[in-house]
């Protein structure tokens, strides 16, 4: 069997065994079930390592701009727009520095929308409260959340005289 029908056999067998693998998925439980500390320890996480590129893509360039400063500007050290051909590469030791930098400001941004999350849902529940007993609360949702009726439906209290059998 030459390389390219085996490629295609193996490409249709897999492709026909895939909605089989993605049935026996398991169900993961509703985020209402885990408790709220859970749920913030899992931002907090998403939020640090999502900005890590970010972190970086700043304190690289900072650091090569303290580098060229330290060094009476000599183009050799010059940051990364200016830098020439024989440019002068970071040492381990100032790329540990570099990363090292700009995993603090993640954890920094982290923990400050930690911090920003907490001051808005403390500040939620001291609004809810302060609203007296028995007041009515609204929610507003959007359109279409309610479940359409089938074609042809009447409701009870709407035009029960149109529903009713005509008697003779």
């Amino acid at each position: 069997m030459s390389k390219k029908k085996l490629t295609a056999f193996l490409l249709l067998l897999f492709s026909a065994l895939a909605p089989l693998a993605a049935q026996s998925v398991p169900i993961v439980p509703e985020r209402k079930e885990r408790p709220q500390w859970l749920r913030d320890l899992r931002r907090l996480e998403i939020v640090t390592f999502g900005s890590i590129p970010f972190s970086m893509f700043i304190t690289t360039p900072a650091v090569d701009t303290f580098r060229w400063s330290n060094n009476n500007r000599d183009f050799r050290y010059a940051p990364w727009p200016f830098k020439s051909a024989g440019a002068v590469a970071m040492t381990s030791s100032e790329m540990e520095r570099t990363i090292t930098i700009a995993a603090g400001v993640s954890v920094a941004i982290g923990l400050t929308d930690l911090i920003i999350v907490q001051v808005k849902r403390r500040r939620e529940r001291r609004r809810a409260e302060a609203i007296p007993v028995g007041t009515v609360i609204i929610t507003r949702s959007p359109w279409g959340e309610e479940p359409e009726e089938p074609d042809g439906f009447i409701a009870p209290d709407e035009g029960a005289e149109d529903a009713s059998p005509a008697v003779p």
